[in-house]
């Protein structure tokens, strides 16, 4: 029969042995996980600031907006991407697979619960592209005749001859609307 202290000596060697087996395993997993958030940090602004460069090149600077929502929902997906490597890489592969999963899930609920928003952000960005929607002209939409005052990526405002302004969700503006002194109407 073993004594109290020499059950307490055994278990205090047992923990102490473990404990150090425990951080052997950690160490290079820790190393290995500091090293990948290095190289994916670097990588990612890397990354971004290509993908800025080209939105910017493509969209004039009145269109800075639309490049800016693009950067940062491919930086959203670059870092949540790195975030589910890096539980890989620690040993929580499975965590990473239900957080995918489960993200996934949500992304689709708030996709729809979003979207009359989302239709807005899109039609927002033909109007913005529309080389016939412009500031300053004049325009008939289904519900009123106007000057485009700004178009923005959700909205629209425009000016009618009386001095008020209207705000115009951009998916009710680009379903139809004409240009006054053009015959054609234009539709998405």
């Amino acid at each position: 029969m073993q004594t109290p202290v020499g059950f307490v000596v055994d278990l205090a060697t047992e923990t102490v042995n473990e404990l150090g087996a425990a951080l052997s395993d950690a160490i290079p997993k820790l190393v290995m996980a500091i090293v990948f958030v290095s190289v994916a940090y670097v990588a990612i602004k890397v990354v971004l600031s290509i993908i800025r460069r080209f939105f910017r090149s493509i969209y004039p600077s009145e269109q800075d907006l639309i490049a800016q929502l693009w950067t940062t929902i491919i930086g959203v997906f670059c870092w949540f991407g790195a975030a589910l490597v890096l539980l890989n890489i620690v040993g929580l592969g499975a965590i990473a697979a239900s957080l995918g999963t489960a993200t996934g899930f949500l992304a689709l609920g708030v996709s729809y619960a979003l979207s009359s928003m989302i239709e807005d952000a899109v039609a927002g960005v033909y109007l913005l592209r529309d080389p016939d929607f412009n500031p300053g002209d004049r325009v008939t939409t289904q519900s009123m005749t106007g000057t485009v005052a700004s178009i923005e990526l959700r909205k629209s405002r425009f000016e009618l001859d009386d001095g008020d302004t209207v705000v115009l969700a951009n998916r009710e503006v680009e379903k139809r609307w004409t240009k006054e002194g053009d015959s054609a109407v234009n539709a998405a």
